[in-house]
């Protein structure tokens, strides 16, 4: 039989990784989900690499092209300065996001290991510190952030620092109650009975099967902590200017909310959108736990 007599082979259609089929199934079963993911990564991506996603600089401005109403040139418009909104709140993004994370990460630090010791040693002792965790918490959190920055002094890392001691009585009181339950269990139980020591069995049997509830908590927080951020930014406790942020792009704008309102409202639509999104995150992961 000749070469050319032979069947033609089939075509196969490409497979499909399945990784990108089970992303496109959860996609297509909770678009709201999937929308919050892809607008914090975007964000995200702003904060690592600002400069992909626009051409302007964020601190160069053009006296003729101030007070520029939003455009396809000027997506956010321009300000009194003529400088680009858009490319001052994309690289504001680095300094705003640095800041949420390290309030996160203080907050969740400290207030795991004084949910966990409290939990863990009860007694007295866990009243006490609990008596001092429901003061904290009575304290509104924004309140609460502009008194250590105050003490602290102005400043991105000291707004960070501020926002995550304001978020240790959430976390604590979250972890207590994690670990109340797992001690309780009957595998704690077996661990001391086994002859393992205090340490061992707070780090190797409490600790990793409390942070769960923890875990899904930070992430809540991060959107309460973006909002906390730019709010001390707002109030000129964070970077100072020209630096971009995204708290002091919707104060630099308060002033013209009356004739070129765009210079604050669509700063602080961007706020409103990142912290919809890791609220909407946040509760999908406390739905799993």
């Amino acid at each position: 039989m000749a070469v050319s007599d032979l069947p033609a082979p089939a075509f196969a259609p490409p497979r499909i990784p399945g990784a990108v089929r089970r992303v496109a199934r959860a996609a297509v079963a909770a678009p709201g989900l999937a929308l919050a993911w892809l607008i914090v990564l975007v964000v995200l991506a702003w904060a690592v690499v600002p400069s992909w996603f626009t051409a302007h600089d964020p601190n160069e401005g053009d006296s003729d092209a101030s007070f520029l109403g939003p455009s396809l040139a000027h997506p956010f418009g321009t300000d009194r300065l003529g400088r680009d909104l858009l490319a001052r709140a994309i690289h504001g993004t680095g300094t705003t996001v640095s800041a949420t994370l390290l309030a996160v990460a203080i907050g969740f630090v400290l207030g795991a290991l004084v949910g966990l010791f409290s939990g863990f040693v009860g007694g007295r002792v866990d009243a006490v510190v609990m008596r001092f965790v429901d003061m904290l918490l009575a304290i509104p959190g924004l309140l609460l952030a502009m008194t250590v920055v105050t003490a602290l002094g102005y400043g991105t890392v000291n707004i960070a620092m501020a926002v995550g001691i304001s978020a240790v009585a959430a976390f604590a009181r979250v972890m207590r109650s994690a670990v109340l339950k797992v001690t309780d269990t009957d595998f704690v139980e077996a661990a001391y009975g086994s002859g393992a020591g205090f340490g061992r069995v707070v780090f190797r049997h409490v600790l990793p099967n409390s942070l769960s509830p923890v875990l899904a908590l930070a992430a809540l927080e991060c959107g309460s902590a973006v909002l906390a951020v730019a709010a001390l930014g707002f109030l000129g406790y964070g970077a100072p200017p020209p630096q971009p942020e995204w708290g002091l792009a919707v104060a630099e704008g308060r002033d013209y909310l009356a004739t070129y309102p765009w210079i604050s409202i669509l700063p602080g639509v961007l706020i409103a959108v990142v912290v919809l999104s890791t609220n909407r995150i946040g509760r999908s992961l406390g739905e799993q736990k």
